[in-house]
């Protein structure tokens, strides 16, 4: 499976604002936009006017980038957005949304989506009672997503859990603690999806 491995905290600076791609450290002041807010590479500091393309773009990168995705993935999710009904913009992140990693990440189990990706690909998490391992499956309203027992041993879950007791879950998901079980209540609508996300962008750039 092709996955980016160079440095991720080029990808923030590169965007110009954080994207969580390092969990706590994301929080601190070893965050590389709180050190060195320049944009990477030789010419990180220059100021170059933004065309109507390269807001398109960046969007689309940024976005991408979120989520942990290539390019060739994310294509392949604006065109299932692109062939449901509704408004494209809102039915691609719902897709991202509805990913299994990001499903990990949202109820707290992960300290980022990279995290979430490696507990998952681990077998630590079953949907409905049976493992699943995919970082890309689709999550459904209604589908239940549970740690398994023997994984709740884990001195690593434990403390990520704990740190993450007091972040708030979506309202369109539904934790129990005690059992350490979410849910899914429906699947988010955009007014749910607190990412700083301009989707038409995105739109746009793919129309061309």
């Amino acid at each position: 499976m092709a996955r980016y491995t160079d440095a991720v905290c080029k990808l923030c600076r590169r965007e110009g604002q954080k994207l969580f791609l390092k969990g706590d450290r994301c929080y601190t002041g070893k965050c590389s936009i709180v050190r060195r807010e320049a944009a990477p590479g030789q010419h990180g500091q220059s100021r170059k006017k933004k065309s109507e393309y390269l807001l398109q773009l960046r969007e689309k990168q940024k976005t991408k980038r979120y989520y942990g995705m290539l390019e060739k993935q994310f294509a392949e999710y604006y065109e299932m957005a692109a062939r449901k009904q509704g408004v494209t913009g809102e039915n691609l992140l719902q897709l991202l949304e509805s990913r299994f990693d990001n499903i990990i990440y949202r109820l707290g189990f992960a300290m980022s989506r990279p995290e979430a990706r490696q507990l998952l690909r681990h077998g630590h998490f079953t949907i409905n009672g049976k493992k699943v391992n995919i970082p890309s499956y689709l999550c459904r309203a209604g589908d239940v997503i549970t740690l398994k027992e023997t994984s709740k041993s884990s001195d690593k879950l434990k403390s990520v859990i704990e740190a993450n007791a007091s972040k708030p879950i979506p309202k369109w998901l539904d934790l129990d603690r005690n059992t350490l079980t979410g849910r899914i209540i429906n699947l988010p609508a955009r007014e749910d999806i607190d990412l700083p996300v301009e989707e038409h962008l995105i739109v746009e750039l793919y129309s061309k």
